[in-house]
C-alpha cells in the first residue's frame, strides 16, 4: 500500500502570532522578557480586602446571573468563610458562564472597588481550582504580546522553551562587570521571579539580573560593528592618492568656489581625503546642522575621485534633493570640464539611454540622482566613491541593496594612470573598461561617504554607529542669518496671513507647510489644497499678481519641477507645500517659514523645515502654528524649537522625548538592536562593553561569535546598511 506523502499543519494563530514578534528559537522566548509581574502566591479573605486594593481571594459561587441593565452583564458572587464579593463582567462569553457557575470552586485577582452593594471587582481574571490548590511559588509574568497571543499561551511556550535554550556562559568571567549572575541565572530571575522579591528593582531594571542582560545586550551590538569594521579592513577599495599642482580638479574647483571653506569644512574634507587615500573602503559618516555646507565637502570628495581616474555616485531619497544637489554640482564642476549625469525614475526614454550610455562608457565623472542610480541597467565603467544624503530616509533594504549593487559595479581592475583633464580621465575609464591593460587587483569595494543634516546625540552614535567614522560639520557658513522661531495658537492664523503680506510687499518670498495633502477622516487637519486656495483669494486681494504654488509629493515629476522653478527664480511670492521640501530646497530670498499643526510634526522634521529660510542676508522667521490642546509631548517640541536652533541640541532634546528606539528608527528597520538597554540611564555599562569588545575579539573570537549569533542573530546584518 502506497504511503501518502506528510502533508504539513497548518499553524495556529498564536504560532503565527509569535512568528510575528520574532519568538521562533527558544532562545527568543527566553529573551522575552516580561513587561511587569503579578502576585498570586498570596490569598486573602474577602474581608479584608480594601477599596482600590488589587487582590487575590477564592472561594465558592453562590449565585450567577446576566442581568440587563444599562447593557448585557454577568453578575457573580462570590464567598468565603468571612465574607463575599461581587465579580462583574460587561463582557463575556460562555466559557465565562461555564467555570463561573453556581457552586464552582474560583481563584479570583482583580482591584477591589467599594459599591453601593458592598465590594466588587469589575472583569476580574479567574480560574477554576480545587479547594486547598497550591499557590504559585514564583511572581507570575506579564509579557509583550499581541491580540492573538494569549498570556497563558505564551507563558506555557516560554517556560518550555527555558528548558531547551542554550543559555550557558560564553563569556569568560574577566569580560563581565563584577558582581553580575550568570546570563542563567538572570534569565530565570527575570521569568521566575519569587515570592518577597522587591518588584521596583525589577520594574525599574535596576536589579542585577536586568543589569547582566543590559551589558551583554551592549556587548553583543558592539561586538557585532566591531566585527563589521574588521571585515572591512579586509576588504580592498580604491587607493585615492590626493592629485596636487593647479590642473587637479580638487585644485581647481576649491579655486574656482565663489566663497571660502569654513574651518570645519576644511577639518572633515582633510578626515575624508585621508580615507580616500587608504587600500581599504571608506565608511564614514558626514553630519551636520542644516545649512551648514555638506554638499561642497561631497563634491570635493567627488572630485579627489575624478581625479584618481574614477567615478563618483551621489544618491538622495527624494528628486527634490536631488535635483538640488546636480544643479549646485553642474554648476561647480561642468565649467571645470566634468559630465555629470542625472537620473531619477521620472527619465525616461531616449535622455535616459543617454544618460547610461555616459555612465557605462566612464565619460560621466559624476552621476547624481535616485535610488534610481542602483537600478539594474545603470552599469558603471569605473565607481570609485559613492556618497547617500539623508541615509536615513532610504529603508534598510534599500541601503543594502545599494552596498550589494556598489560591490557589483567594480570589476577589480585600477586605472593605468591618473589623468588630469576630464577627457583624459573618460579615455582611461573606457580603456580601463575594455582594452586589458590595467593592473590586476583583487575586486574593489567603492568607498561609502553617507550624510546626514541629523545630528546624533554622542550617547547614540556611540551605541548605534559605533562602526562608522564620523565627521562633523559644527560651524555654520558666514553670512547665515539667524532664525527666530514664533509659537502661535491656530487662533492667530489672521496675523500670521497679514505677516506674510508684509513680506511679501518687501519682496520676500513665503513657504507655507502643511502636513497633509487631502481632508483626512482620522485627523483634523488643514489640507495643502486649502490652505492654497486661501491664500490665493486672500493675497489676490491684498497683492494683486503676487503668485501662490502649491507643491506636493503626489505631484508629477514635470509638475514639481517647474513650481520650484518659479519659487526659486522669485516669480512665485508664496509657496505652499507638504514635507517635501523639507530637505534640499535652497531660496535665499525666503525669509519666512509657517508650519502648520506644528505639534503634528517630529522635532527633527520641524528643525529641518525651519532650515529651509536664513539663507540670505534678511531676517528670517519660522511660525509654528499649533491646534490644542497639546499633549505634553507637543510641549515639548514646540518649546525645544522656539528655545533654540542648534542642531545638536535639538537632538539632544528629541533622543529625550522620543528615546533611542524611535529616533534611529530608520537604522533598526523596526527590529530594535537595543530592546533593554536604555541609552540615557545605561552609559557606564555602555562604557564597559566598548572596552571589554575588541579585547573579547582578540583573545576569545569564538566567545565573541557565539555572543553575536546569540543576541542578534540576523539583526547584524543591519548594522552594515
Amino acid at each position: 500500500m502506497r504511503r501518502m506523502p506528510d502533508v504539513p499543519r497548518a499553524k495556529s494563530a498564536p504560532q503565527k502570532a509569535m512568528e510575528r514578534l520574532g519568538l521562533v528559537r527558544d532562545i527568543d522566548l527566553a529573551l522575552h522578557l516580561p513587561l511587569r509581574y503579578e502576585d498570586e502566591t498570596q490569598l486573602q479573605s474577602i474581608a479584608h480586602t480594601r477599596d482600590g486594593q488589587t487582590a487575590q481571594v477564592e472561594g465558592v459561587v453562590r449565585e450567577a446571573q446576566v442581568e440587563l441593565r444599562s447593557r448585557r452583564q454577568l453578575v457573580v458572587r462570590l464567598a468565603d468563610d468571612s465574607g463575599d464579593i461581587t465579580l462583574r463582567f460587561l463582557n463575556f462569553y460562555p466559557s465565562h458562564q461555564k467555570v463561573l457557575a453556581r457552586g464552582q470552586h474560583v481563584r479570583v485577582r482583580g482591584e477591589v472597588r467599594g459599591g453601593f452593594l458592598g465590594r466588587e471587582m469589575v472583569h476580574p481574571t479567574f480560574k477554576a481550582v480545587e479547594p486547598g490548590a497550591p499557590l504559585p511559588a514564583s511572581l507570575t509574568p506579564v509579557y509583550p504580546s499581541s491580540a492573538q497571543l494569549p498570556q497563558v499561551y505564551l507563558r506555557k511556550a516560554i517556560t518550555s522553551a527555558l528548558a531547551r535554550a542554550p543559555l550557558d556562559e560564553v563569556l569568560p568571567p574577566a569580560a563581565l562587570p563584577a558582581g553580575l549572575p550568570t546570563l542563567k541565572e538572570a534569565v530565570r530571575l527575570l521569568h521566575q521571579p519569587p515570592p518577597g522579591l522587591p518588584l521596583a528593582t525589577l520594574e525599574d531594571r535596576s536589579h542585577p539580573a536586568w543589569q547582566r542582560l543590559k551589558f551583554d545586550e551592549l556587548l553583543a551590538q558592539q561586538l557585532a560593528q566591531a566585527q563589521a569594521v574588521a571585515a572591512r579592513e579586509r576588504l580592498r577599495a580604491p587607493v585615492m592618492a590626493a592629485v596636487t599642482g593647479p590642473s587637479s580638479l580638487h585644485t581647481r574647483l576649491q579655486a574656482a568656489l565663489p566663497f571660502a571653506l569654513t574651518a570645519a569644512q576644511a577639518r572633515v574634507c582633510g578626515e575624508i581625503d585621508a580615507d580616500l587615500a587608504r587600500p581599504v573602503p571608506m565608511h564614514r559618516l558626514l553630519q551636520g546642522d542644516v545649512g551648514s555646507g555638506k554638499t561642497v565637502v561631497a563634491a570635493l570628495a567627488a572630485a579627489r575621485a575624478i581625479d584618481a581616474g574614477w567615478q563618483c555616485a551621489l544618491m538622495a531619497p527624494t528628486e527634490i534633493l536631488a535635483e538640488q544637489h546636480f544643479q549646485k554640482l553642474v554648476q561647480w564642476l561642468q565649467p571645470l570640464g566634468i559630465t555629470v549625469a542625472w537620473l531619477t525614475g521620472s527619465r525616461k526614454g531616449k535622455v535616459r539611454k543617454a544618460m547610461l550610455a555616459q555612465i557605462a562608457s566612464g565619460e560621466a565623472g559624476l552621476v547624481v540622482g535616485t535610488h534610481a542610480v542602483i537600478q539594474d541597467d545603470v552599469v558603471f565603467a569605473r565607481l570609485g566613491l559613492a556618497v547617500v544624503d539623508e541615509q536615513h530616509r532610504f529603508g534598510v533594504a534599500q541601503r543594502l541593496e545599494l552596498r550589494h549593487k556598489l560591490v557589483e559595479t567594480v570589476d577589480g581592475t585600477a586605472p593605468a594612470s591618473q589623468p588630469g583633464s576630464g577627457a583624459d580621465r573618460a579615455g582611461a575609464a573606457a580603456g580601463a573598461a575594455g582594452s586589458g591593460t590595467t593592473a590586476s587587483v583583487p575586486r574593489l569595494e567603492p568607498h561609502l561617504l553617507t550624510m546626514s543634516a541629523t545630528p546624533i546625540p554622542r550617547t547614540l552614535a556611540m551605541t548605534y554607529f559605533a562602526d562608522l567614522a564620523v565627521s562633523t560639520i559644527d560651524e555654520l557658513p558666514p553670512g547665515r542669518t539667524p532664525i527666530v522661531t514664533k509659537v502661535f495658537a491656530d487662533s492667530k492664523r489672521e496675523q500670521v496671513i497679514g505677516r506674510i503680506r508684509d513680506e511679501v510687499q518687501q519682496g520676500r518670498q513665503v513657504y507655507w507647510v502643511c502636513p497633509l495633502i487631502e481632508e483626512s477622516e482620522s485627523l483634523d487637519l488643514q489640507n495643502a489644497t486649502e490652505t492654497h486656495a486661501q491664500l490665493s483669494a486672500v493675497l489676490a486681494a491684498a497683492l494683486p499678481g503676487c503668485q501662490v504654488g502649491l507643491l506636493h509629493g503626489r505631484m508629477p515629476a514635470t509638475e514639481k519641477a517647474a513650481v520650484m522653478a518659479e519659487f526659486t527664480s522669485a516669480r512665485m511670492g508664496v509657496l505652499v507645500a507638504t514635507t517635501v521640501i523639507e530637505v534640499g530646497v535652497d531660496v535665499p530670498n525666503a525669509s519666512l517659514m509657517v508650519i502648520e499643526h506644528a505639534e503634528r510634526f517630529g522635532l527633527a522634521q520641524l528643525h529641518q523645515l525651519r532650515g529651509r529660510v536664513g539663507r540670505g542676508s534678511a531676517a528670517s522667521v519660522c511660525v509654528l502654528l499649533y491646534t490644542g490642546p497639546l499633549s505634553d509631548t507637543g510641549k515639548s517640541r514646540l518649546r525645544a524649537m522656539a528655545e533654540t536652533t542648534d542642531g545638536f541640541e535639538i537632538a539632544r532634546r528629541d533622543l529625550e522625548i522620543r528615546g533611542p528606539g524611535e529616533f534611529m528608527g530608520a537604522r533598526q528597520s523596526g527590529a530594535d538592536l537595543l530592546r533593554f538597554a536604555d541609552l540615557n540611564g545605561d552609559t557606564g555599562l555602555l562604557e564597559q562593553a566598548r572596552r571589554v569588545a575588541p579585547r573579547l575579539m582578540a583573545e576569545h573570537p569564538a566567545a565573541a561569535r557565539a555572543h553575536v549569533a546569540r543576541w542578534l542573530s540576523t539583526k547584524a546584518e543591519y548594522l552594515k546598511a
